[in-house]
């Protein structure tokens, strides 16, 4: 994780020296590769360190980290750019990487109940890649990815399409529909902390992901069919929405991390995330595409409800089979 981020660093901070379009993207490429460690790294560190009565809250913290990072690069690195020009911006956004990155190698030590992971033979590296893939085969892995798959896109679209969906569906201006949509991420915050939180209580790790699945789904139900013209009504709506649409992802982490088998938590939260990323890529333009040909945000925020709906109802049943199993 120290290594990735520091790559990170280094790469910002040498695409100050970028002259076109190409060496930019090949630099961004090179910090999306050191920036893919940070994620199941920093899970993994924290599974590490927390038993399971402390890790849903821990988990939490950490998880709220990233919305307050991006935050304050929101308002920070704008400011600068305007200042000192865009290359000042990437240099200061490397520097703070590398500065993290430090801090960690230095001061960061595994527990000592960690046990080394037995090396695998080169002979046996094609059977153990063969073997960590077939885990997505695995019941628990099958609603890691139903539940991830659909809330990481409820996630991205709220994000991107709230501000627009406001602005044109409900004539509010701009900065006030901003302003709406930092409520949500506020909320957001919270709700990863807090939902991670209630995970440690909770006799299923994965209820409150569960419960969250069926917030979002009311949430963007209420927000596509009921009047709501009320400034206030609305931020509630947001503050729901964000409490759940994004604070699912506390919970979510600390599921999988617990899920893995403990030689196996890196590689399980690693594959986890890179399949998220496969509809954190895909969903925005497929959201766009849908507004485009049909001129509504009722498609959109209708293929969120449905893939929502999917996944509650495939988790469901894979809870319904377990407890069959349990019991037989």
């Amino acid at each position: 994780m120290g290594v990735g981020t520091l790559v990170v660093g280094i790469s910002l901070s040498a695409a100050v020296l970028a002259e076109s379009y190409w060496a930019m993207l090949l630099f961004l490429v090179i910090v999306g590769a050191g920036y893919s460690t940070a994620q199941p790294g920093g899970s993994k560190s924290v599974a590490a360190w927390f038993d399971k009565s402390q890790r849903g809250f821990a988990m939490g913290i950490r998880q709220a980290g990233l919305p307050l990072g991006g935050a304050l690069a929101a308002i920070i690195l704008p400011t600068v750019a305007i200042t000192w020009g865009w290359r000042a911006s990437f240099l200061v956004g490397g520097l703070i990487a590398i500065f993290g990155a430090l801090v960690f190698m230095l001061f960061y030590r595994a527990p000592g109940s960690v046990l080394p992971v037995a090396r695998a033979s080169e002979g046996g590296v094609k059977k153990v890649v063969l073997s960590r893939l077939a885990m997505i085969r695995e019941p628990a892995m099958k609603q890691i990815m139903a539940s991830g798959i659909s809330l990481i896109s409820v996630q991205y679209g709220i994000l991107i399409f709230t501000v627009l969906y406001l602005h044109s569906r409900l004539q509010m201006e701009v900065l006030q529909a901003a302003t709406l949509l930092f409520v949500a991420q506020g909320a957001g915050v919270a709700g990863r902390i807090l939902l991670a939180a209630w995970s440690d209580r909770c006799r299923s790790r994965y209820f409150p992901v569960m419960v969250c699945m069926v917030a979002v789904i009311v949430g963007l139900l209420v927000l596509v069919w009921l009047p709501l013209h009320s400034t206030l009504m609305l931020g509630c709506l947001m503050a729901w929405l964000g409490f759940f649409g994004f604070g699912w992802y506390g919970p979510w982490v600390a599921y999988v991390a617990e899920s893995a088998p403990a030689d196996k938590t890196g590689f399980v939260l690693g594959l986890a995330m890179a399949i998220n990323q496969l509809a954190i890529v895909s969903i925005p333009p497929l959201l766009g595409w849908l507004l485009d040909i049909s001129g509504s945000f009722m498609l959109g925020w209708s293929l969120l409800i449905a893939m929502t709906l999917l996944g509650l109802l495939m988790t469901i049943q894979r809870q319904g089979e377990n407890n069959e199993s349990d019991r037989v």
